[in-house]
């Protein structure tokens, strides 16, 4: 009895099937914090592993140029509003009384060179005078009439104030000026890099003194509140596999506590050939898809980098 009892439990350990373990590893949302402006690291103002709050300063870099560029940005733009303002104010009182009194003398200097005209034409007739002397009056006249036109346009345009175009490209070049201010207080505003969400340091990689080039990563962050399994599973292991599908699994990081998981991500295409073909002959390979795994609930001492594995006949949908 006790020999055949042996043998049936032989026959059952050999024969069983054995358990199908997957593995997986934590992660968690990331950022590489680069700046978008060049200069010098003045300041870390964080350390590794510190936990830091949304809008949190985490670096300054100087750039004396990028400052100076905005002063001079400021004074264009207070220029610009400067004739803007005395566009839509019109000529002072004294310009148009100047222009007045000019309008009054270039009349004074028609009227004189009208009568030395009459006087000069009748000597002439009278052959008293020369043609070269009637020729001068004749060309004087004619100066005094320009200047008294042009010093009555003068007046006028004093009067009537400026056209509506000068008042469109005093307006345009307010616009243009406050928009280079714009663009240079929004690098100046980037020379202090702020945390995008909560989250943790993970990495600094530059040093106070050094030069930072704007695209290159300076520190890392990761946010400890958004964290997934992620499992590279083979195609032929997705079979009847849906989101919402539960798993459990053991991390043993974790005294090999045993966390329930909720499969929210299945990648839409294969990104890479797994480990063993399809067939001994090696006709094709299988492709492994990501899948990712989000915690039911909350699990204390998780951490990203974590190794977690399950047994896929475990898995209940």
């Amino acid at each position: 009895m006790f020999f055949a009892a042996m043998v049936g439990l032989s026959v059952w350990y050999l024969t069983r099937p054995e358990p199908l373990l997957i593995q997986g590893e934590v992660q968690s949302r990331s950022f590489d914090m680069a700046p978008r402006v060049d200069g010098r690291i003045a300041r870390i103002l964080v350390a590794r592993s510190e936990d830091i709050r949304q809008g949190a300063p985490l670096l300054r870099i100087e750039n004396p140029e990028l400052l100076a560029r905005l002063r001079q940005n400021e004074a264009e733009l207070a220029v610009a509003r400067a004739e803007l303002a005395r566009v839509e104010a019109g000529f002072r009182a004294e310009t148009i009384a100047t222009r007045r009194a000019q309008v009054d003398r270039a009349a004074a200097d028609l009227t004189l060179a009208q009568q030395t005209y009459d006087r000069v034409r009748q000597l002439a007739a009278d052959r008293f005078a020369p043609q070269a002397q009637l020729d001068q009056a004749t060309a004087a006249r004619s100066v005094a009439q320009r200047g008294l036109e042009q010093a009555r346009f003068a007046y006028n345009e004093a009067v009537a104030g400026f056209i509506p175009e000068d008042h469109a490209i005093a307006q345009a070049k307010v616009a243009s000026a406050e928009a280079a201010l714009q663009t240079t207080q929004s690098l100046v505003d980037q020379l202090v890099v702020a945390a995008p969400a909560d989250s943790q340091v993970f990495r600094i990689s530059a040093e106070a003194g050094e030069v930072a080039v704007p695209g290159i990563p300076l520190l890392s962050l990761v946010d400890m509140s958004d964290m997934w399994v992620q499992f590279d599973l083979r195609e032929d292991l997705l079979r009847g596999l849906s989101p919402g599908a539960r798993l459990l699994v053991r991390v043993p990081a974790l005294q090999d506590r045993e966390v329930e998981v909720e499969i929210r991500v299945i990648a839409p295409h294969g990104e890479y050939t797994g480990w063993r073909a399809t067939r001994a002959t090696g006709d094709f390979d299988l492709r492994t898809f990501e899948v990712r795994a989000y915690p039911a609930a909350p699990v204390p001492g998780l951490r990203p980098g974590m190794s977690v594995y399950a047994d896929w006949s475990g898995l209940r949908r």
